[in-house]
């Protein structure tokens, strides 16, 4: 099978892409800041820590030698989200070319998807506007891997509405439009990603999905 990085690894999504990629028989390099704190996450032999800043373009390169894809599931709540998430995306851009690594998945927000009737999901009537900074830096990093150029096979994906912190993985998602109402679990969440790595069918694009 492959070899798959996550950056973010510690995280509820990451987590769950790991356990993913893991399960399908994959190699998987999971990305935290700190390895001590994610004792569990090393559960075989199949998975390694290891510690890495996702806006350090040097060191995603050094870590993303020899892999097939990456997963981006990384957030930086102490920093600007204007900051954060372009420099995360400049970072992978130019890491993962210099790895030789063409495929990137990155974990999204629904906020910033169209709804069905066309409207970002974070313009519309009585969304919470409390975040709205973070909604912003969102886009800005994906628009930043709008401009990354043909070689970055990048697919941006989200839940379409927000992830069911309490649901338990069935194997099944679709695509869907942004809506508020919306859920996924990260289990099934994690299905999709894996899915588009090992068979992609969208590209350069963001897509969400919901519970199938």
């Amino acid at each position: 099978m492959g070899r798959i990085i996550v950056f973010g690894a510690g995280g509820r999504a990451g987590r769950a892409a790991v356990r993913e990629a893991q399960g399908r028989g994959h190699q998987v390099t999971a990305v935290v800041r700190d390895p001590a704190r994610h004792p569990d996450l090393a559960s075989t032999d199949a998975v390694r820590v290891t510690s890495g800043d996702v806006t350090d373009a040097d060191r995603v390169g050094v870590l993303a030698v020899g892999h097939d894809a990456a997963i981006h599931a990384a957030a930086d709540l102490t920093a600007p989200p204007d900051v954060f998430f372009p420099a995360a995306a400049r970072a992978l851009t130019t890491g993962l070319a210099s790895a030789g690594v063409g495929r990137l998945l990155v974990v999204g927000l629904a906020s910033v998807l169209p709804t069905a009737g066309g409207d970002l999901l974070m313009d519309t009537a009585g969304y919470p506007q409390e975040y709205r900074s973070f909604y912003l830096g969102h886009a800005a990093g994906a628009e930043m891997l709008r401009h990354a150029g043909p070689e970055l096979d990048w697919l941006v994906l989200s839940p379409a509405g927000d992830f069911d912190h309490a649901g338990t993985g069935t194997g099944r998602y679709r695509q869907a439009a942004a809506d508020a109402a919306s859920r996924i679990s990260y289990a099934d969440f994690a299905v999709a990603l894996l899915d588009e790595i090992e068979t992609p069918r969208h590209r350069q694009v963001h897509l969400g999905v919901e519970q199938g």
